[in-house]
């Protein structure tokens, strides 16, 4: 098991790749911060099977990106546990589309502030906790589209984009406590924020210029993760794996 003993933190694992993240991180022995916003008692009934099956803690701590005061509480009530953190995979998101030109200064705000400015501040929180272990694994998910500069997403790609630059920056800077720092940029995944995002003819145009010709399933996204979190990673730090299908 790849995770067995580690320690992770993980965002957004409600539905979509998080959720994919939270089962494929259990399976692999990790003991779990299962952070979200949206709970119900569906989902509470499938994070304790899934604890249950594979015998491993998933606790479920409330989150909010779009408020400061939930993210601080949020790692405050995990690094008070004093349990060495070993990974943090900031994937919670918002996207919204639009043309560049009539993108309104409300939603270019919203979007850095959920993508990019809240898990950072949420990144440099855990981080402290960290360094007091000099070990560790942030892994921000970004987007193919911070890369790419997808029409429509003017908002969403800057926000993505500066992630990404950020995540080198704190791997510049973390290194030498041998905390590791990397981002991936997904292409278009089977998800719901997919499917509510993407017309049918704009999916049907990239998926005809991708070198695999189809979307990514959620789980191939979680692998990747699985990766970074893992001691097969631990010599990589500062970089933005792609997983696109050769977009």
């Amino acid at each position: 098991m790849l995770l067995r003993g580690k320690n992770i933190i993980l965002t957004g694992c409600n539905r979509g790749i998080g959720k994919a993240m939270l089962k494929l991180f259990a399976t692999q022995g990790a003991h779990i911060w299962a952070c979200m916003r949206n709970q119900s008692e569906d989902l509470l009934a499938q994070i304790n099977d899934l604890s249950l099956q594979h015998d491993v803690q998933i606790k479920v701590i409330e989150l909010d990106l779009a408020n400061e005061d939930s993210i601080k509480n949020a790692a405050k009530q995990i690094t008070s546990e004093k349990i060495p953190i070993s990974g943090l995979v900031n994937n919670a998101g918002l996207i919204e589309t639009g043309p560049a030109l009539m993108t309104k200064a409300e939603t270019l705000r919203n979007m850095s502030e959920i993508n990019y400015f809240s898990p950072i501040i949420f990144s440099q929180i855990i981080a402290r906790s960290m360094l007091r272990h000099k070990n560790g694994s942030i892994v921000n998910i970004s987007s193919s589209a911070a890369i790419e500069g997808n029409e429509g997403r003017i908002a969403y790609a800057g926000a993505k984009a500066a992630l990404i630059t950020s995540s080198k920056v704190m791997a510049r800077e973390l290194g030498q406590a041998n905390i590791r720092v990397n981002a991936i940029a997904p292409g278009l995944t089977q998800t719901e924020m997919m499917s509510s995002s993407t017309p049918a003819d704009a999916l049907e145009k990239t998926v005809e210029r991708l070198a695999l010709k189809r979307v990514a399933k959620p789980e191939e996204i979680a692998s990747v993760a699985l990766f970074l979190l893992s001691d097969l990673s631990s010599y990589i730090t500062g970089q933005v794996i792609c997983a696109d299908g050769g977009m």
